[in-house]
């Protein structure tokens, strides 16, 4: 990589954007109702003083990423808060160079030190702020400085991952699982990427533990706003071919029924897939087998359509390692809160996991880095959704477009909270609204990301906090 490739920040804008949702969103033991989008607005210069800017956006989902009994508000303002430190920490170290390997210094270095500093110091929560809620605080800059660093170039981001712009191959981010014949040796992350990207994306659809499947769930409170409300209604209007089930994890019966109740509404409307996800409530994988057994001899077509089981386990898989394989044997499962990155992914390959569920929110550097290490060790990845709206669908979206998931790419903003990304939705209709159970990731176009922001007619307050040099 030329020494004319380097940039470095000089300049960060940041911008909170509060969303409420048309409903509420419950999985696992938490309910959303609102969320803050935090979206960054990045300028990098270069060794010449010629400047370029970039955009990165990620909902701050405090339930997901911060489970907790304490207050939702202190753990929003904590996750904020984290934000502006994160703007100055991004500025003053000033990191020069491709993003992937900013990006992998920042991350593994600098913010493990500013999550310390930051619970011992600053944090307003009697609880300390989770590494997965930092990761998400983290997202916004580094996905801003990939699009910027891509522009500079001139070239949308996806072709910066080669060996023509990144200097050192995967070996110097990447170890191979131990007594296997893999190898990162001059390999980059352009060699796990599809030849061809697609740019139609199946679409799955977000089936929430407090979304009415029939009417006899309607309690009378739902919005009259234009927007379907029973499932059936959802798979109509959409097109949709796959559905993904929240559930409990901790009362069997309510997920039995749940899971066949949805099968069974979604089958009789043309539905193909299934996935069900336990949002880490559960304790013993007998939990999960007896569910899937009793699936198969009871419900044989219902049980043939779930394509994978999501993380039915807490978060912290360095402290409760469970040998997962009953599960495994009978579906593929994937980790998806507690992977991290792609040594947490190595941790739970050892105990049987199939597969990994990529989220751009963890940073765009995590996810390819990741990615890599699961597609050179044979596991299966999914690309899932955090309720992506806005600018944040776009990197989500192409990460999905780009690599080898199971079946498409979960999307359910459109669900929550539509009305979020009728801007975005002017220049890129088909990224916001889906059609015959596909999104249409055709208008996507130009440097970086393809954002097109300049055409987006979205008026932005001002910044919430200003980080320059």
């Amino acid at each position: 990589m030329s020494v004319k490739n380097f940039v470095k920040p000089i300049k960060i804008e940041l911008y909170f954007i509060p969303v409420t949702t048309r409903v509420p969103l419950k999985f696992g033991s938490q309910v959303l109702t609102t969320i803050t989008c935090a979206r960054v607005h990045m300028f990098v210069a270069d060794r010449d003083g010629r400047i370029v800017d970039g955009w990165g956006e990620t909902p701050l989902s405090v339930q997901w990423a911060w489970p907790s009994s304490i207050s939702y508000e202190s753990r929003h303002a904590d996750m904020k808060n984290l934000c502006k430190v994160l703007a100055d920490e991004w500025l003053n170290l000033q990191l020069e160079g491709h993003p992937v390997e900013v990006g992998y210094l920042f991350t593994e270095h600098v913010l493990p030190l500013a999550l310390v500093r930051f619970n011992s110091k600053f944090k307003g929560s009697s609880e300390d702020m989770p590494w997965l809620a930092a990761l998400i605080c983290n997202s916004p800059f580094d996905i801003a400085f990939h699009d910027a660093y891509a522009k500079y170039v001139g070239v949308p981001v996806y072709k910066i991952y080669g060996k023509d712009l990144i200097e050192k191959d995967l070996s110097h981010y990447l170890e191979p699982a131990e007594g296997g014949k893999v190898s990162f040796e001059g390999k980059t992350i352009q060699d796990f990427l599809r030849a061809v990207p697609r740019r139609r994306l199946v679409v799955w659809h977000l089936v929430g533990g407090t979304d009415p499947v029939t009417k006899e769930e309607l309690t009378g409170n739902e919005p009259n706003d234009g927007y379907p409300v029973l499932l059936e209604d959802w798979i109509n209007q959409d097109g949709l071919k796959c559905l993904k089930i929240k559930l409990k994890g901790n009362d069997f019966e309510w997920d039995y029924n749940r899971i066949v109740k949805v099968a069974r509404v979604g089958i009789d409307n043309g539905v193909l897939w299934l996935s069900v996800d336990f949002n880490c409530t559960v304790k013993d994988p007998a939990y999960v087998v007896e569910i899937l057994d009793r699936l198969l001899y009871d419900e044989p077509e219902v049980y043939a359509r779930i394509l994978y089981i999501e993380q039915p386990f807490p978060y912290d898989l360095e402290a409760s390692r469970i040998d997962v394989r009953p599960i495994a044997n009978r579906k593929p499962i994937f980790m998806d809160e507690s992977a991290h990155d792609w040594k947490l992914v190595r941790l739970g390959r050892e105990d049987g996991w199939s597969g990994v569920a990529l989220k751009t929110c963890k940073t765009q550097t995590s996810a390819l880095l990741t990615y890599c290490w699961a597609k050179a060790h044979g596991m299966t990845v999914m690309v899932q959704d955090l309720t992506n709206p806005m600018l944040a669908q776009i990197p989500h979206v192409l990460l999905a477009s780009h690599v080898d998931t199971i079946m498409g790419v979960e999307s359910n903003a459109m669900q929550f909270y539509p009305s979020a990304s009728e801007p975005e939705a002017k220049v890129h209709s088909g990224l916001y609204k889906r059609r015959d159970g596909v999104l249409d990731l055709s208008t996507i176009k130009g440097p970086g990301f393809g954002y097109r922001v300049e055409e987006i007619p979205r008026e932005l307050p001002e910044p919430h906090y200003v980080a320059s040099r």
